[in-house]
Parts: structure tokens; sequence; C-alpha cells
């Protein structure tokens, strides 16, 4: 090590007291120390430190001191550390070096101190000009002086703010009793953790999504790849918040500017006291969503006035006009979990899900994976849903004849050729179709499902045969046959437009489906 080295060791002290030593006038003075710096260290003359590079960075504060000959202890440190070494993780090359120094820093190291004449290898200028623009403190520890007198003397200076940690620790342990002495929210109970804890705290999903109401997400850079990664990050601790089946999200817990921060014993606490308020809210939202889909089924059997629909919605936030969907290929855990804190009422029927609520659940539905879902126009729930649940029905059919993930009753444009009364519509059914229907009907056969496939793709013979797994001579029989029954030629404008309609007319009615 040829670097000059910089500021000289000074002092000795009680545990908690910075002192300065004046070698010319042996007077010893005494100072109380808030927080531990690098510079303080500096001032213990047992110690007989000497600054290398990065004097920038001399007060950065010092929580602990560790010894480490990995060449990458960043995952098992939680930052502030001061962290020793007698060579042997530093590598021998410039280039490796200058990373060595980076890593450190990147995981919040407040110096790096080394022992001379062990295992340091020649030291380039990059790892010194890395130190320096970093502002990390690199000091020469004689050989005469052990790494645990180091240790020592960090321990003692941080005993006072450790008992504040303790302080804090009990604080936070209760927080639990606030929750069922005081009813807190939970803006109201992280807003007393931040005070007590001396960070700032943040809550999200693992998509980035508010976690609990009123609780700010974190910057999404700062969230971790996976539950497992180092808790360590700039300024602060990043963890998952346990739940049953997998972390509900993550804290991020970020110092506050002049504040004294717990320490991640603490943090660990919030995360717990935060898991128990998301399993509080998951087992309200989950009572709530039982009392909707038994509002949900009755809306869909007419059984409630406007009146007492409107206040039953209210309590889920739904308001006004709402949108009916039908939904299949998904199960109701993942809708549920897309719809997070959406305002919905769900009910299942069969292998479909139902979902009532503002048109923009449309656009979340769509953006699930496999989903076929139908859409119907906006109406005022209690108002009568007969009208919606035919719409939604016969959308969400379209939409898997199709391969669409979305379909709204309003995106066809046959329909408005179609009258909206019920009657004229089965009317149309039955003089056109009638006999093709009655004939499936006693021979378990699909001539007008083949022919409506056949229609939906464009009269492509190729591609319809193959969405019903038939060969291309089947479908064209079937066609002969349906044509023949309903009376339509297929190959004239008037016969297929008007068979074309009625088989819309029949998939508006449900008789399709």
């Amino acid at each position: 090590m040829e670097r000059a080295r910089g500021s000289a060791s000074q002092c000795a002290r009680p545990a908690g007291m910075r002192q300065s030593w004046s070698p010319r006038s042996r007077t010893v003075i005494v100072v109380a120390i808030d927080k531990l710096t690098v510079e303080d260290l500096l001032s213990f003359p047992a110690l007989q430190l000497w600054v290398m590079a990065g004097e920038e960075g001399l007060g950065r504060s010092v929580s602990w001191a560790h010894v480490s000959e990995l060449a990458d202890p960043a995952p098992w440190l939680l930052g502030a550390e001061l962290l020793m070494t007698t060579g042997i993780a530093i590598p021998e090359w410039a280039e490796a070096q200058r990373a060595y120094v980076e890593r450190l820093d990147d995981a919040g190291v407040a110096a790096l101190a080394v022992s001379a004449q062990l295992h340091v290898p020649p030291l380039h200028d990059a790892f010194f000009a890395a130190a320096d623009e970093r502002g990390l403190p690199v000091l020469e520890v004689p050989l005469s002086v052990p790494f645990i007198a180091i240790s020592q003397e960090v321990a003692a200076a941080s005993g006072d703010h450790r008992g504040a940690r303790v302080g804090a620790q009990l604080q936070v342990f209760g927080a639990l009793r606030w929750l069922a002495a005081e009813d807190l929210d939970s803006a109201t109970l992280f807003r007393r953790l931040e005070r007590l804890s001396g960070y700032a705290v943040r809550l999200c999903t693992p998509e980035g999504r508010p976690l609990l109401p009123g609780v700010d997400v974190p910057d999404p850079a700062l969230l971790p790849a996976s539950p497992d990664a180092p808790p360590t990050i700039p300024g602060g601790f990043v963890l998952p918040v346990p739940a049953p089946g997998g972390p509900a999200g993550f804290l991020v817990a970020q110092e506050r500017e002049g504040a004294r921060p717990a320490g991640l014993a603490v943090v660990q606490h919030i995360a717990t006291v935060a898991a128990f308020q998301v399993a509080q809210v998951r087992h309200e939202r989950e009572s709530l969503r039982r009392v909707g889909a038994e509002t949900l089924a009755e809306l869909l059997r007419d059984a409630l006035d406007p009146a007492a629909a409107e206040r039953r919605l209210a309590r889920h936030g739904i308001a006004g006009e709402a949108v009916l969907l039908v939904v299949r290929g998904v199960s109701e855990a993942p809708l549920i979990r897309a719809l997070d804190t959406r305002p919905h009422l769900i009910l299942g029927r069969g292998d479909d899900q139902w979902l009532l609520g503002p048109p923009e659940l449309a656009e979340v539905v769509a953006a699930l994976p496999g989903v076929a879902a139908g859409v119907s126009r906006t109406f005022l729930p209690g108002g009568g849903s007969r009208v919606a649940q035919r719409e939604a029905l016969w959308a969400v059919s379209r939409a898997a004849a199709t391969g669409r993930p979305l379909l709204r009753y309003d995106d066809d444009s046959t329909a408005r050729w179609l009258p909206g009364d019920t009657a004229v519509l089965r009317a149309l059914v039955d003089e056109v179709l009638g006999a093709a229907l009655r004939y499936d009907a006693e021979h378990g056969t699909h001539l007008v499902a083949s022919a409506r496939t056949w229609m939906e793709r464009d009269r492509r013979t190729d591609a319809a045969a193959a969405a019903l797994h038939v060969h291309p001579n089947t479908l064209a029989y079937r066609l002969r046959r349906f044509a023949a029954l309903t009376g339509r030629d297929l190959a004239s404008t008037d016969g297929f437009a008007e068979a074309w309609l009625a088989v819309r007319a029949a998939s508006r009615l449900g008789v399709l489906d």
C-alpha cells in the first residue's frame, strides 16, 4: 500500500462520549456523541487508524464493525457497517478492485478497514479513485491493533443508541394493542410507526399496487426480484409482508432525515404488524364479498327494487349505472386478485363468473390470460336485469367463438338491425331456424352451431372445420342439410342475410348457448 496516508488517529474515550486529544497539550476534551461516525473512530488513539482514501465520507455513521473475507459480502450486510478485512477478499486486478469498492458502497458500508502488512495485494489507482468518487473511507489498521479492539470501541459507542432501539421495539410491539383498543385505521397506525421507528414506511402488493388503504406505495425500483433477496437497500430496508400462500407484498422502510432509525429488528416488527393488518382487511373484504354475491344473486332474479339495490350497492362503492359481465376461462381467485380494491360484485354460476360494477372493470378482466368475457350495455341495477343478462351472455358466447378476450354487446354492428322486442326476436328464430333447431334436438346433431361457426369465420370452410374439429366435407354436408331445413339458400345474398340475422337473434336470446 504505497498511497500517502491521510488523517492520523487522535484519541481514546469512554463509551458513548467523543474525545479529542491534542498531542501538544495532552488535554482531553469530552463531548457527547449523538451517533458514531467514521471520523469519531479516527479520534480514538488506541486504534491508530489512518485514512487512505475516501475522506469525503468521514461523516458516515457507523452502527457496527464486522469482519469479512468474502469477495461480495453485500448480501450479509445491513448497512452502516465498518467492514474489516486482512486483504484476502480484495482482488488483485485494478478493475476488479474498483468493482469491489463499488459493491461495498452499494451495500451501504460505512468504511473499509484493511489490516496493514498481512494479505492486502498491491492497491491500484483504480481502487483509490473508486473510493474517492464514492466517498467510501478506506482506513489502514496497524498490525498491532486487533480487529476485536475496533469492534469493542464501536459496540461501546453504540450502547446509547441500542437502548433507544430497544425502546422503539417495545413501543412497536404495542402497535397490536393500539389496533385492538383504539380501532386505528391503517393510515393513522403507520404514521405512528414511522414516528417511533425513524423510517418512512411504504407498502405495496408484489405488482406495486397499494397494499393497505391510506399507506403510500414505494418506488418500484426499490422492490426486490424475489422475497428471499437481501433486506438492505440504500438508506433502509425492504422486507416481504408474510401471508398464507406467499408474501402479500413488500414493506420499504427508509431513514427519515433528522430521525434516529431503530434498525432492522424494528422494521421486521412493523412488517409483522402490516401482515396482521392485511389479514384483517382481507377478512373484512371476504365478508363484504360474500354479502355482495348474495346481492348480485338477488339482482339477477330481479328480487330487489331500485331503492334497496341502490342502498346495497353503495356499501360496495357502486353508484349509478353499471355493467354486467360474464367471464369464462378464469376462476374466481385470479379474478378477485386482479380486481383488487376496485368496486365490484362477483358470483359463480357453473363455469361462469358473473360480475357487476363500473364499466372500467372490463379492461381489467380483458388483461387476464385465457379469458373470454362478455359485457352488457350500462343499466341501472334494480330496474330489471334480464336484458343485461341476455346481452352479457350473447357477448361472452361471441367472444369465446371468435377467440377474443372481451366483447361488448355494443361492439356488434349487426345488433342495430335486430329489434329490441324479445317476442319479435323469437318469432324470427322460430320462422328461420325452428326446423333446424328441432332436428338438432331430436337427432343430437349440430347443424345450427356449425352454420354459425361457418358464418362467424366469414364463410371460410377450412377455418370453420378446424374450429369444429371436423373434416371440411363433413361441414359441407352439414351446411347443405341446414339450408334444406331452413329453406334458405346460403349461396344467395338474401338467404344468407336472413339466416345470419336469425342466428344472431338466437345468440342474443341465449338459444344457442
